[in-house]
């Protein structure tokens, strides 16, 4: 699925990723976890074709991400801030979505689920930030991709919309799919995840399952746990 080797990216001198290895496998839910500036979002961009390494070699669904682009379009991308236009509604923006994709598409059932139709007439521009992230999250779940990545999926939701994702996730992963997640949330990761992977300053400290974290640390809970690991590593 994603193959990932002696990555490298440095923006002027700011060395932001530092020989990441890294391999995910088809199926399964991994939560990519570090602070602010650890690599994250660089690391994401960089599987989405957005971000060229300066070295390393990166293979998404059997194609180099490098010199390819077709492989995207098997890609659900939900990305941390929507920057949607202001001044066009939101039945506007998901059948401009559905025609740039092509694809077949199920955003009734999500749009229901996350009873978004009041707003379907109303202007991107006046909607709260919480209804905004459902519609992101309905672009977003409405097709039908083997990879989908989600950069803070949780943010502005309310208790019942988290639920509802929640069950979305466990959806796609049971219907055979790979998720990326990145959050700051770590019961949302106790609750979801399969694997954790932990970047700090540009390189993977860990990578494992939830069991595997508690036992290399110690502790009882994701949270603590990854508080021990920033420890260590900052200690080291």
């Amino acid at each position: 699925m994603i193959h990932i080797e002696n990555l490298h990216k440095r923006f002027g001198k700011n060395q932001v990723l530092s020989g990441v290895d890294l391999n995910i496998e088809n199926g399964g839910i991994y939560a990519i976890l570090g602070p602010n500036g650890s690599g994250k979002t660089t690391l994401i961009k960089s599987i989405l074709g957005m971000v060229i390494p300066n070295q390393g070699n990166i293979s998404v669904l059997g194609q180099n991400a490098v010199n390819s682009w077709r492989y995207r379009q098997q890609i659900d991308y939900l990305p941390q801030i929507a920057n949607f236009p202001s001044n066009i509604r939101v039945k506007e923006l998901v059948r401009m979505i559905k025609d740039l994709r092509q694809k077949d598409s199920n955003e009734k059932k999500l749009i229901a689920l996350f009873k978004l139709e009041p707003f379907l007439n109303k202007k991107l521009g006046t909607l709260s930030g919480g209804t905004k992230q459902k519609v992101n999250l309905v672009l977003t779940f409405m097709f039908d991709s083997p990879l989908m990545i989600l950069d803070e999926p949780t943010t502005g939701l309310d208790p019942a919309s988290l639920i509802q994702l929640k069950k979305l996730i466990q959806e796609e992963k049971a219907n055979g799919k790979t998720l990326l997640i990145t959050t700051h949330i770590m019961q949302f990761v106790e609750e979801v995840a399969d694997e954790v992977i932990y970047l700090l300053e540009g390189q993977i400290f860990f990578k494992g399952t939830i069991d595997d974290l508690k036992k290399k640390t110690g502790q009882a809970d994701v949270e603590h746990a990854i508080a021990a690991i920033a420890t260590e590593t900052r200690d080291a």
